[in-house]
């Protein structure tokens, strides 16, 4: 029985994995391709950006709405707030203890490492002839939207088996949004190129999910099957024979 259950362990470990490498290659690709400057990726994104910053001067409005989503969605304001929903859901739920471990080690993680990416790759920021706004240190992948990526997967993920239907509908749209509104921002400010977006995007969804994966594979449930995820998550079947 035990070593039926570590190579279903092991079957759920590859998996999450697979799943990683899966992203990693796309991500580590668009890496190579602006590292490089291939000239076909370089010149659309320096079209978009000249495009999309023409658009921002000439709507007054749309720089100060833009500017202030930008400060507000600093990473660290929405990491400090995603690691309280964790410390709360452990309050209440101490039965999901290792989910909500999980979920902080995770947007921990995804932080560091999207740093570390930008300094591997060494991008530099666009440059545009009258630039809407300007931002410090390298451009890929965008770290705004890495992090933006990388919280709204995990709290949904984390989140999920507590909520009712409705309100699992209105988490999905709002962390959508959150992340959208995050791409389009980075990119008509004109700090980031709509490839640094994208990997953005991959980086932290793959990161995150690959996580998933990695726990339900971790902490199973009494028998060989995946982790049911019920009302309260793979922890609840620990207590039960």
């Amino acid at each position: 029985m035990a070593s039926t259950r570590s190579a279903g362990r092991g079957r759920r470990l590859l998996k999450s994995v697979a799943f990683g490498l899966a992203f990693a290659v796309p991500v580590t690709a668009l890496a190579f391709l602006v590292r490089e400057k291939f000239q076909p990726v370089i010149d659309l994104d320096q079209r978009a950006i000249v495009a999309a910053t023409d658009v921002t001067r000439s709507v007054p409005a749309l720089k100060s709405a833009l500017l202030v989503w930008q400060e507000i969605t600093q990473p660290v304001w929405v990491y400090i707030a995603s690691s309280a929903v964790c410390l709360v859901v452990w309050r209440l739920h101490r039965e999901l203890a290792t989910r909500c471990l999980w979920a902080f080690v995770t947007l921990m993680v995804s932080w560091n490492l999207q740093l570390d990416l930008k300094a591997i790759v060494q991008r530099a920021r666009p440059v545009v002839s009258d630039p809407v706004d300007r931002a410090p240190g390298y451009s890929f992948p965008s770290g705004h939207v890495a992090c933006a990526a990388a919280i709204a997967t995990t709290m949904t993920l984390f989140l999920w088996p507590l909520l009712s239907p409705l309100a699992r509908r209105w988490l999905v749209g709002g962390l959508t949004a959150y992340v959208v509104l995050t791409s389009l921002d980075r990119v008509f400010l004109g700090v980031h190129f709509p490839s640094d977006v994208i990997g953005g995007i991959l980086f932290g969804t793959g990161l995150a999910t690959a996580s998933y994966l990695g726990y339900l594979g971790w902490n199973p449930g009494p028998d060989d099957s995946p982790p049911p995820e019920g009302e309260v998550g793979p922890e609840s079947s620990k207590g039960t024979t």
